[in-house]
């Protein structure tokens, strides 16, 4: 389903998968703008990876969210509040998120959701982040 103000998962911020799109869910979700099938995962999955990474709690992301300011400001406020990575943590994590489901334990997971998009997808996804691109109507990212 497109969601008008919802970026990508492979958009970055700060070189950070993902990070953006916490933050849009927060922001929409805040103004009654995320679908129901969003809600049920806020602050879980990739978006809890994220904020573990961070040393962060979702919740008190979603207070500094709602304050206002800019994905960078945000992104300062959590390494402030929690921790900066090291960039080698940056990319075990975005390595992790970019290819979930493509060959791990995820897998059987992914192939259960691709078979929900019609079988016209069958082979074409790889990951959960294609997966994503695919139900928000765009087209998936080869590895």
């Amino acid at each position: 389903m497109n969601v008008p103000g919802l970026r990508s998962p492979y958009d970055q911020v700060g070189g950070l998968f993902h990070f953006g799109r916490v933050l849009d869910k927060i922001r929409l979700h805040a103004n009654g703008k995320l679908p129901a099938d969003y809600q049920e995962n806020l602050g879980g999955g990739f978006d809890g990876g994220v904020c573990r990474l961070l040393g962060v709690k979702y919740e008190d992301l979603v207070v500094r969210t709602n304050q206002g300011g800019s994905d960078d400001d945000i992104l300062l406020w959590c390494f402030t509040n929690g921790r900066k990575p090291a960039e080698h943590e940056l990319t075990i994590l975005n390595e992790y998120l970019r290819k979930r489901g493509w060959n791990d334990v995820a897998s059987e997971r992914l192939v259960e959701r691709v078979k929900g998009l019609g079988p016209q997808w069958a082979g074409k996804i790889h990951t959960f982040f294609d997966l994503i691109e695919v139900d928000e109507g765009r087209q998936p990212r080869a590895i």
